[in-house]
């Protein structure tokens, strides 16, 4: 009983690392609108635009999120914001929101494909490992 229950605790595990993906580029590309907004009509600081998200802040101020490619593009991105003048920033973040959209909708479609699967296919594993020993 206890290995069916650690192999699916481990694809639980796997399944919150796809839902967190999904999550940060959300918020990511809602708060790239909210730039462009401010940056059109409002002068307010970064920190401030990032204080109504959860990963934002943390994106912000250095932390790894994610990891591999997602954490490199992350990285990048906020390495550019607040680098140059007012309408070189409006080009910037409006190129960014394709891209932005894009690794949005990638990672919900991720999320839904993968995170049930996981799950069950570690429960499958544990099940297995359970009757082989038993």
């Amino acid at each position: 009983m206890a290995i069916v229950v650690a192999t699916t605790a481990i694809g639980v595990l796997l399944s919150s690392e796809k839902k967190k993906t999904a999550k940060v580029f959300s918020e990511l590309y809602e708060f790239n609108e909210q730039m462009l907004l401010n940056l059109k009509y409002g002068k307010a600081r970064i920190s401030e635009i990032a204080v109504g998200y959860k990963y934002i802040k943390d994106i912000l101020s250095g932390k790894e999120i994610l990891s591999g490619d997602d954490n490199v593009f992350l990285k990048e991105y906020i390495k550019n914001l607040g680098a140059s003048d007012c309408s070189s920033q409006i080009d910037y973040l409006n190129e960014r929101k394709a891209l932005l959209r894009k690794k949005k909708e990638e990672s919900a479609e991720d999320y839904k494909k993968y995170s049930s699967l996981y799950i069950k296919i570690a429960l499958m594993v544990g099940i297995l490992i359970a009757v082989l020993l038993a």
